[in-house]
């Protein structure tokens, strides 16, 4: 029965070592049968030069060999980084076990004894060069999971730099923001006594002078101390906008309710004024800042009394659940907004309409957004021009992270 070696690939190549040519002949003849590629050498010196060339599978090499004899053969293929991994097997007619023991010293796996047994032969070479392939793949494997894990470390490295790096940008501008806050708030705080003096100047001069000028003077005098309010209407604005930053308070369980009956009365005259229906379903209680979310509700509800229609104003005021948080609307029959602007009313001084139409800063729904954002939660509005507008922000329920 023929032994199985079509088992190993057929490109695999075996270099015989051995100074006697019929040997050499009988087993190239053995091999190539068996699908094998056979390369030759006659003595040591040409086997080490032939395997740094050709790089063979696996090695037949003879014991006794003039010159370089089969065991200082292999010792040298085994010094050299180019051969020291190819399996060496020896071939000898000798029986003792000493000259076995030298052999795998030297570096060889395995011996076959003269006259050769063609099957034990060959199941010996398939056996080698099947344990040969194994540890190539495993190397190739090996190499491979290295060059991966490299490659993991690399992207580890420049995930921990970019995140270090995106830390030190964050806490700059961290450091920036509270600075401008704080430079906002003193700024804006600074303005507010000049602002008072202009403007008591100004109506104490017409009080005083009233009959002595003219039309124009006072209407001049008028223009005057208008300005002065709005400069302190805005400066007051940009002080409620700093102090977000600057005079926070920590979150606590906020009674969403009584916080929504507190800003109703404050708004109290404004809805009479405009004849206003209101309806407040119930709330929530939620996690937040309770003079931040008054500030929240006051200015939406204002806007949502000022921006109305030729009707009284309908609004009305709802949460439902969105996740983890409440999703809030405030909704109204008012004047509505292009959808160009859903973005753009949010950002500080943005003003659709002139100031003798709708007066006001554009700051109160920047204002609104900072709030939200603190918070943790968006806000975003939408809306039909003529038909009404519908502003809607998330607040995160009980179990919300406090800030």
């Amino acid at each position: 029965m023929k032994p199985q070696a079509a088992q190993v690939p057929a490109t695999q190549t075996i270099l015989m070592v051995d100074d006697t040519p019929a040997n050499l002949g009988m087993l190239a003849q053995v091999l190539e049968a068996h699908g094998y590629g056979v390369v030759v050498a006659q003595d040591g010196t040409e086997a080490i030069e032939r395997a740094g060339f050709v790089q063979p599978d696996l090695i037949l090499l003879d014991v006794m060999m003039p010159g370089l004899d089969g065991f200082a053969t292999c010792r040298r293929l085994k010094h050299l980084e180019r051969t020291r991994d190819i399996p060496i097997i020896f071939m000898t007619a000798l029986g003792d076990g000493g000259d076995k023991l030298t052999g795998f010293e030297a570096g060889g796996v395995d011996y076959v004894t003269k006259p050769f047994q063609v099957d034990e032969l060959l199941a010996r070479v398939n056996t080698h060069l099947t344990l040969r392939a194994a540890q190539q793949q495993l190397e190739r494997q090996n190499a491979q999971m290295q060059q991966e894990i490299a490659l993991r470390q690399q992207a580890e490295t420049r995930l921990r730099h970019a995140h270090d790096e995106l830390e030190r940008h964050s806490h700059k501008l961290e450091r920036s923001n509270t600075e401008l806050e704080q430079l906002a708030y003193v700024a804006s705080h600074d303005l507010q006594e000049p602002l008072r003096m202009i403007s008591s100047y100004l109506q104490l001069l017409e009080k005083r002078y009233k009959d002595q000028l003219g039309a124009d003077a006072r209407e001049f005098i008028d223009f005057a101390v208008d300005g002065a309010h709005r400069m302190q209407d805005l400066i007051n604005d940009l002080l409620s906008y700093s102090r977000i930053g600057t005079r926070s308070k920590p979150f606590q369980p906020v009674d969403c309710n009584r916080l929504a009956a507190t800003v109703l009365a404050t708004l109290r005259l404004s809805i009479e004024e405009a004849r206003a229906s209101l309806v407040v379903d119930p709330l929530p209680t939620v996690s937040g800042d309770p003079s931040q979310l008054a500030q929240l509700l006051q200015n939406l509800l204002a806007n949502a009394l000022k921006f109305r229609g030729e009707a009284p104003p309908s609004i009305r005021l709802y949460a439902e659940t969105d996740g983890d948080a409440w999703r809030f609307t405030i909704s109204d029959n008012g004047i509505g907004i292009e959808s160009d602007y859903f973005v753009r009313i949010f950002a500080m001084f943005q003003r659709l309409h002139s100031r003798t139409a709708y007066p006001g800063t554009g700051v109160g729904l920047a204002i609104c957004k900072k709030i939200v954002e603190r918070h943790g939660g968006r806000i975003w509005v939408d809306s039909t021009p003529g038909a009404g507008s519908s502003f809607h922000f998330t607040l995160p329920s009980l179990q919300g992270v406090a800030a």
